[in-house]
């Protein structure tokens, strides 16, 4: 039995195998993954001064990620470069004296005879051999070496049988590793490698990396930080927008101690005393730590700048507002996410002081009015380009003040054009762009309780379930289309007005009376025309609302409509009344069970929909969230900030949070979430409120109420009939088995037990 062998790979071509399939393995994924890709440049149709400063910000590359892109190109291309040269030494290897094979060599055929081998070693001899023009010396020893394999008999008979010259030998295994490794001289520098790879560098990486996550949360926010909101939120329950934008600043993503990318320059000793007199309400006298410390004063006051639209220096203060300004949405993020797990602490006894509902819609206002760069009180007009504080003026008006975005696209072109006069035409076509692309989302809300027989029936202490179904357009979509209608149908009316007017006037022999050269006389009569046909547009949809609802009233009873008329024109007919009555009873019966069948039916599939869409929530809870969405318009936020919402129930009159907010990042067109909460102890008719509520835009927040009729926990059944027929069932299953043991003996049963019984007897 032929043994086994382990050898090093003394040719190195085991060695280059693993090799270039390591690095092919290696750089593949890297290539496809961190291979920088150049950004598609979008043509910005917005003109503003504002939005061209950031876009000019944004398209000039920074030094260090200019560096890092060089250098992994550098790096995946220096690994391809590596692995063609591994793939081109592979090839340069001589594999024919690991596969010898001297029939191959010699070109003769297996069984030849020693004639015909001689004959072809010399005719071979001739060419290869080293002192001829054509000679190879590798080549020729190769053919040498198979003339004697196979003129020696043994030999011959040997590679016949066992594939090789010398007979059975052991079996060899190379081992993907150079001989020197493992060489005596070599042997201190192997070991110190070893010992500074695994016990040196691999225990200092993953400590760094260590001790540097463990300092934040899963939402890349410092545990100190989270600490501090904690602390404010629970001192102060009642917060108001201010007071938050103070816990704000104070976050230690700003401190340097905590975070090395703050900057702190020399020229902030200047530049920050005269930015705080220009700004009011700054609460600069407040004592509280750490809100009264340099990197708070200097991040409120820099947060205060970005909310009144200052212009700071540009290569001091504006570079920290804009890093400042970045990091704010996931802050605030956490801010919600704080109040709202002390306002479940403290609905659960475990705090005392209960924040208020004002407290958590405050820190969800810091961050639409943070993304526009705007402060409460001003208007939601001012996110449009080109809209400033003199030109809202022309916005308000005592026949049609505009107040929102909406309102502002629901008017018809030429009232757009009255209100923005004093734009030009390049502007007012941005206005309008950025218009038609803002948000109008739809909401649709359902409550039930979920896992319930009657699940539209709320019992104390249930679990509620409120799903909200969101759609989201574009305000170009939904209000583009309803002006195009509507101005569409105003003008099908007025030339109707004026024909039958011009009709009237040939048949009566009139003209047309001419209007007054003054411009009272138009403006009075528009409005009147207007009115008309806003009237007429009602009584139309009245109409039209009131056609459908007969229609429907109409095909509710038709069945029922068609068995009484069935009855009455047997009654008619058949002079004997019972008869009738009979065969009416019999069709309504038929008819209600063929009924009670479609109902059954009808809830079996609603049961199959429930447990489908059941199914495919979870699958898309296990494929996580997606963080992409659509792109805001914010012209003073440094980066590109996707559209994110808000969505929860609240209870208004309690001032109180019902359910913790829930953040939606992946709203493209359709989107569904659900809400639970625990019904009311006690019975009686509780509104709520859905709210959502947007972390970009101004002025698009939305909220509906729902009603809950709670009615009285059910009593905990203690008594059935089933229940009572199973216990009877046991007991004279019980009885018989009594009965049997005492006609049977046991297997236990010994023979003293049986003379005894037997005895008794």
């Amino acid at each position: 039995m032929t043994g086994m062998k382990f050898e090093y790979d003394e040719s190195g071509s085991t060695f280059f195998y693993f090799l270039t399939s390591f690095l092919g393995l290696l750089l593949l994924p890297c290539t496809f993954y961190f291979w920088p890709a150049d950004k598609i440049e979008e043509q910005e149709k917005d003109r503003c001064e504002v939005f061209q400063r950031k876009h000019a910000r944004l398209k000039k590359p920074e030094k260090w990620k200019g560096l890092r892109k060089t250098t992994q190109r550098l790096l995946i291309v220096g690994g391809w470069v590596l692995m063609a040269c591994l793939v081109y030494k592979l090839q340069q290897f001589d594999y024919e004296y690991a596969n010898f094979d001297p029939y191959d060599i010699l070109g003769v055929g297996v069984g030849s005879s020693i004639a015909e081998i001689k004959k072809a070693y010399r005719k071979q001899s001739l060419i290869y051999h080293p002192d001829k023009p054509t000679g190879d010396e590798r080549k020729f020893m190769r053919l040498n070496k198979a003339y004697l394999a196979l003129t020696d008999d043994d030999a011959r008979r040997n590679f016949e049988r066992y594939g090789h010259p010398d007979g059975p030998g052991a079996m060899h295994f190379g081992i993907a590793l150079p001989s020197w490794i493992v060489e005596k001289e070599n042997s201190l520098w192997v070991l110190g490698l070893y010992g500074l790879v695994f016990m040196i560098a691999l225990p200092t990486v993953v400590a760094i990396w260590w001790y540097r996550s463990s300092k934040f949360s899963n939402d890349q926010v410092l545990l100190d930080t989270t600490q501090l909101y904690y602390f404010f939120f629970h001192k102060t329950p009642h917060m108001v927008f201010k007071r938050a934008l103070m816990v704000l600043a104070a976050s230690l993503e700003f401190e340097k101690g905590h975070n090395p990318e703050i900057v702190e320059r020399p020229s902030d000793n200047i530049e920050l005393p005269q930015l705080i007199k220009q700004l009011p309400n700054l609460g600069e006298k407040n004592k509280e730590r750490p809100l009264c410390f340099a990197y708070s004063m200097k991040a409120r006051s820099l947060l205060h700048a970005h909310l009144s639209r200052l212009r700071l220096p540009e290569s001091t203060l504006d570079q920290d507002r804009l890093y400042i300004v970045k990091c704010c949405p996931i802050l605030i993020q956490e801010m919600v996410s704080c109040v709202s797990q002390l306002i479940m602490l403290a609905h659960a006894g475990r705090i005392s002081r209960l924040p208020s509902l004002d407290t958590i819609e405050a820190c969800m206002k810091l961050s639409p009015h943070i993304v526009q760069a705007l402060w409460d009180t001003k208007n939601p007009l001012l996110q449009l380009p080109n809209v400033t504080e003199d030109s809202l003026r022309h916005f308000v008006s005592k026949r049609r003040p505009v107040k929102t975005i909406e309102h502002l696209l629901s008017l018809s072109s030429t009232e757009r054009h009255h209100i923005l006069r004093s734009l030009t035409e390049e502007e007012f076509t941005d206005v309008l762009v950025v218009c038609r692309k803002m948000p109008k989302v739809e909401m649709e809300i359902n409550y039930e309780v979920v896992d319930d027989d009657d699940s539209g029936e709320f019992t104390a202490g249930a679990i509620v379930t409120v799903t909200v179904n969101l759609r989201r357009r574009t305000m170009g979509e939904v209000y583009e289309r309803n002006l195009q209608e509507t101005e569409h149908k105003l003008d099908g009316e007025e030339k109707e007005e004026e024909s039958l007017a011009v009709t009237a006037a040939k048949k009566s022999g009139w003209r047309k009376p001419q209007p007054k050269k003054g411009g009272k006389s138009k403006s009075k009569s528009q409005p009147q025309k207007k009115k008309h046909h806003q009237q007429s547009a009602s009584k139309k949809d009245e109409e039209h609302q009131e056609e459908r609802k007969d229609k429907r009233s109409h095909q509710q009873p038709e069945r029922v409509e068609m068995v009484e008329e069935k009855g009455d024109q047997d009654t008619d007919e058949d002079d004997s009344p019972s008869h009738s009555d009979e065969s009416v009873a019999e069709e309504a019966d038929t008819e209600s069970h063929k009924e009670d069948k479609q109902a059954n039916n009808v809830d079996d599939d609603a049961e199959w929909e429930r447990f489908q869409k059941g199914l495919t929530k979870r699958e898309k809870a296990l494929e996580g969230k997606s963080k992409m969405s659509h792109t805001v318009h914010s012209p003073y936020f440094p980066e590109d900030k996707q559209e994110y919402w808000w969505t929860y129930v609240c209870d208004r009159k309690k001032h109180m949070l019902i359910t913790a907010p829930y953040q939606i990042t992946n709203l493209v067109d359709h989107e569904e979430v659900q809400l639970k909460f625990t019904a009311p102890q006690k019975p009686g008719i509780y509104t709520y409120q859905v709210c959502l509520r947007s972390d970009s835009y101004l002025g698009l927040d939305l909220s509906d109420d729902i009603k809950l009729d709670v009615k009285e926990a059910r009593e905990i059944p203690t008594e059935h009939p089933q229940w009572q027929e199973c216990s009877s069932d046991e007991e004279e299953d019980d009885d018989n088995d009594m009965i049997k043991d005492d006609g049977e003996d046991s297997e236990y049963t010994t023979d003293e037990e049986v003379t005894d019984d037997s005895d008794e007897e």
